[in-house]
């Protein structure tokens, strides 16, 4: 060790790497300032990602002193519960591996089961084969990812596409990165049953949900983002529905926020309507109190579209 370190000092005796200035200059705070406009919160996330950012930047001086080695694997594994921002990330990831030079497009593909696998012999390699070769080249995102194996059915397919992703993991690595996604308690069940992509895999992230605060926080970011504002009243009644809502099933962070003021918009728009009268643009812009306590979830129901009468 001592003599290769000596051998790069003599090649290199009057060579350094700023790494500050190689982040700066491959445009990596950029990215990472879109990543905390985007997404509010996720600070282990967003940490992990920068350590990673650090880790490529490092690989990538030490081969301008002739000390590069196998190139880093860089599948990945998001767990967490929906809503958390993984696919966001994910886009995030791409665009960082691509400002490095380790992916040629920085594309991102997103699949689920249906994508890859097929319901007859003969289906499943052709669509999984162009999904990768779609993918190539950038990221292929992997949404429940545990669903691609199902032992229970001895017909099932999935088992094919898996054998092929691994393949493609292994071989063809330089040139693309999966990121498998779901629930943490499914995919650990996931990598127990396929090891092949637990050894394959060299980042396990975990995204926590959001907190009440954050939930919050977002929502008012997208309703600032559509030119909308919650009255005084409406936002503690917005804060109390977060509360309520998230302690109700099948919660998804911040995708049922964006659904909750969707249906909020829409009873604001039907509550205008209905009043028969000339709106103003403070009108327009505002959702009342009333507009968020008619939900079902104050009522103890969960909040979704109701069914339409027919």
């Amino acid at each position: 060790m001592d003599a290769l370190i000596d051998d790069v000092k003599t090649t290199n005796a009057n060579e350094a790497v700023d790494l500050a200035a190689e982040f700066n200059n491959s445009g990596l705070a950029e990215v990472f300032d879109e990543l905390d406009r985007d997404l509010i919160g996720l600070v282990p996330v967003k940490q992990r990602l920068r350590e990673i950012a650090a880790l490529l930047l490092v690989d990538r001086a030490r081969a301008r002193f002739g000390l590069n080695a196998v190139s880093p694997t860089l599948h990945m594994s998001f767990t967490g519960n929906p809503g958390t921002g993984k696919t966001t990330v994910a886009l995030r990831m791409a665009e960082i591996l691509h400002r490095l030079g380790y992916v040629r497009k920085g594309h991102l593909v997103t699949v689920t089961r249906d994508d890859l696998v097929g319901q007859y012999i003969g289906h499943t390699a052709p669509k999984t084969k162009e999904i990768l070769k779609r993918a190539m080249g950038g990221v292929l995102f992997i949404d429940e990812a545990y669903y691609l194996y199902r032992p229970e059915n001895e017909r099932d397919y999935g088992q094919e596409a898996i054998e092929i992703l691994l393949q493609v993991m292994e071989n063809q690595r330089d040139d693309l990165v999966v990121i498998l996604a779901g629930y943490a308690d499914r995919m650990e069940r996931f990598f127990m049953a396929n090891p092949g992509f637990r050894s394959r895999v060299a980042h396990h992230i975990d995204f926590p949900d959001y907190s009440h605060g954050e939930l919050f926080a977002i929502g008012d970011r997208i309703l600032a983002g559509m030119s909308y504002k919650l009255a005084p009243e409406a936002s503690e009644a917005f804060a109390r529905y977060i509360e309520l809502r998230a302690a109700q099933p099948h919660f998804a962070n911040g995708r049922s926020v964006r659904n909750a003021l969707d249906r909020a918009r829409l009873r604001q728009a039907n509550r205008l309507f209905a009043a028969g009268k000339p709106v103003t643009a403070k009108d327009l812009v505002t959702i009342e109190a009333g507009d968020i306590l008619a939900s079902r979830v104050f009522s103890g129901g969960i909040d979704s579209y109701p069914p339409l009468k027919t």
